[in-house]
């Protein structure tokens, strides 16, 4: 794993070696809903995070996690409440300007199962293309900025290669440096180790392990409970659309206060 080669918990929990949450909120959800016809996808979901905090969503397939992404981004608009971040309100009631919805994404990284690379473009061209276009850097900046990345998450040395030639692990770290790259503030990762073999999973949550300690703002979709207790600062389970528990990670992980909760940790507890 190249500079990421000591194990994931090697050093204990990362949450507890980060310094305590403060100011106001980065980001606000408040009463979002989400419908596909007549399936209510999420009901009524509402919570808030601040800078450098790291939040873990977890609960059973088919329960609104990867959608309560997709609506922060707007990706997925909601049909019901309003969601904030760094002062950019989206309203669901009201279409957003293109302006607003620039503006708001702008402030959002984004990793998803699948790793939505490029294959006709360099590594390094996958990393430097979008902060050309989006930020405006010249071909010269945009690629000091991606080596600097690709050598954070251990992978300078693929910068010429093309991500065929690259393990599925590299090419979730190639993503996750991407979306570093347009300097976000706020990281979202939609299960980021699905698609992977667990040898391979573990090279990617090193690298978000070492950013959340580096006090990068994330919000994890997840079946990796080890990363959820070990890693976040909160834990929020959701199951048929609703948050059915919220609270500091040991909290939730180690004392479930539903039988629902409980159950389903019971499940999964040694993944």
């Amino acid at each position: 794993m190249n500079s990421i080669a000591s194990p994931f918990l090697e050093s204990g929990p990362a949450a507890s070696q980060r310094t305590g949450l403060a100011g106001e909120p980065v980001l606000c959800v408040e009463a979002v809903s989400k419908t596909y016809g007549t399936h209510r996808v999420l009901e009524n979901i509402t919570f808030q995070m601040r800078a450098g905090e790291v939040i873990a969503i977890i609960g059973p397939s088919g329960s609104g996690k990867s959608t309560l992404l997709r609506c922060i981004n707007q990706l997925e608009p909601p049909n019901e409440g309003r969601v904030t971040i760094g002062g950019v309100t989206i309203d669901a009631g009201r279409s957003p300007s293109r302006r607003d919805l620039v503006a708001l994404r702008r402030k959002i990284g984004m990793v998803f199962q699948s790793f939505n690379l490029f294959p006709h473009l360099s590594v390094l061209r996958n990393v430097s293309l979008a902060q050309e276009r989006t930020m405006g850097r010249s071909r010269k900046g945009a690629d000091e900025r991606s080596m600097d990345l690709l050598a954070r998450v251990g992978l300078a040395d693929k910068a010429s290669q093309y991500p065929a030639r690259c393990s599925g692990g590299q090419q979730q770290r190639i993503a996750i440096a991407r979306a570093l790259a347009l300097e976000p503030e706020i990281m979202l990762f939609d299960e980021p180790t699905s698609a992977l073999d667990p040898e391979l999973g573990l090279e990617v949550l090193a690298v978000m392990k070492e950013l959340a300690l580096s006090g990068m703002t994330m919000i994890v979709v997840t079946h990796e409970m080890h990363f959820a207790e070990n890693v976040s600062d909160r834990v929020i389970l959701m199951a048929e659309g609703h948050i059915l528990e919220e609270g500091p990670s040991a909290e939730i992980m180690r004392a479930p206060k539903t039988e629902r909760a409980a159950k389903f940790l019971s499940a999964v507890r040694d993944r």
